[in-house]
């Protein structure tokens, strides 16, 4: 059966938002993001793009491209609640789906053309949910993810675009390497430097040429330019919380020792949140005593999935907690209040260097393992755990450092 695959995206949701909230916004210049010079671009409207301002900008550059922009410092509750929305409206309406980031959602529609026209029904869908939510929404349809995403993107805004079957080579071959999805600056400055620019270009260049040069990703960046992409739409259901639990070998009283542990929680369910796109709100620490009673705090913060931001929080919390000076026999860190975010680390008020340096830490960790690189003070921990703190499994016991 041929796949029919649908690509949903809102359009400068987060702009979009807030000229719902205020439509005199509409039209105007808008960036989101921190106010400071030091600050980043969360997102902006199309009115500033064409100044050739981008997210993950610098401030000071986005303003000195376009200094009549007006800077909104965002509302990131608004914006999940009407993600929310959204997802609502496709739940009750697909027969699956799934949610990609905050404002990105795949449909598989395969079969539909039986009985109705997949691509007449994500027409309707898509007028349905601009019409309920009031905000701009565009699609792209083609067999696979690959080609779906690739078409909204070059489409939109206000897009509705098909690419038949069989045509996905027509359509991709003349675009730009940087057009498709996971190639980065890095890459394609590569294949520039080798004459490369077209995506008809490098689907014409020998697959054992890009193996060598790329290695395993040169395989998945000749399948990209073949069109070919065989992801299943993964179906969509919502994580409450992501948390994780050391409990001890021995009860300990070494209050320093369990706050490199809880630094160790703090990296691997801050760097598993940043793997998700997802931020949290909520962040909950736990303890147990020797005698099993057991205490837990919990504080609402902004939306942040940056180590230095949740570790802070925790460290408080755990001081508050620890008042009874008795053994402890677990210590636990939950963090709740998820919501999908583009972002790798806190929209509004994180630095570019900031930005710069969890994203090296992130592209380690994600190419070589979480445990290749680690805070100072948390190696001794790591190294007799052997990163046994996993938050997809039950407590597990270990020695008393």
């Amino acid at each position: 059966m041929e796949r029919n695959i649908i690509h949903l995206d809102l359009d400068a949701f987060f702009v979009a938002v807030e000229c719902r909230k205020n439509p005199k916004l509409k039209g105007k210049p808008l960036i989101i993001g921190g106010s400071s010079r030091r600050g980043v671009v969360a997102a902006c409207s199309y009115e500033t793009r064409r100044f050739g301002v981008h997210s993950a900008m610098p401030m000071y550059l986005a303003l000195q491209l376009c200094p009549e922009a007006k800077v909104i410092s965002g509302d990131m509750e608004a914006y999940s609640q009407a993600s929310h929305d959204v997802t609502e409206i496709i739940e009750e309406q697909s027969p699956s789906f799934e949610k990609s980031s905050i404002d990105e959602f795949y449909i598989d529609a395969s079969g539909m053309d039986r009985y109705f026209g997949a691509f007449k029904w994500a027409v309707e869908l898509r007028k349905k949910i601009q019409k309920e939510s009031h905000l701009p929404i565009s699609l792209g349809m083609s067999v696979n993810k690959l080609v779906s995403k690739v078409a909204t993107g070059e489409f939109k805004p206000n897009a509705e675009k098909h690419i038949p079957a069989g045509t996905e080579k027509d359509f991709l071959g003349p675009l730009s390497i940087e057009k498709i999805p996971m190639v980065g600056k890095q890459t394609a400055s590569f294949l520039y430097d080798m004459g490369v620019r077209t995506v008809q270009t490098l689907r014409e260049m020998p697959l054992q040429f890009l193996v060598s040069a790329f290695g395993k990703n040169g395989l998945s960046l000749w399948n990209k330019a073949q069109g070919i992409d065989s992801s299943p739409v993964v179906p969509y259901s919502e994580q409450k919380s992501i948390s994780t639990e050391c409990t001890f070998e021995s009860d300990t009283i070494d209050v320093k020792r369990m706050k490199n542990i809880l630094i160790a929680m703090v990296e691997k369910v801050a760097f598993t949140l940043r793997e998700q796109k997802k931020l949290t709100s909520c962040v909950t620490v736990k303890i147990r005593y020797a005698n099993f009673d057991t205490e837990t705090k919990q504080v609402h913060i902004p939306y942040s999935s940056s180590d230095h931001v949740i570790l802070n929080v925790v460290t408080a919390l755990f001081d508050k907690l620890y008042n009874r000076r008795m053994l402890i026999r677990l210590v636990g860190v939950r963090l709740s209040g998820l919501v999908h975010g583009n972002h790798q680390i806190s929209l509004f008020d994180d630095t570019e260097e900031n930005i710069n340096l969890y994203q090296a830490i992130d592209h380690i960790k994600h190419k070589y393992g979480a445990e290749k690189i680690i805070r100072s003070n948390t190696i001794e921990v790591n190294k007799r755990v052997r990163m046994e703190l996993n938050m997809f499994k039950g407590p597990k016991r270990m020695k008393n450092p």
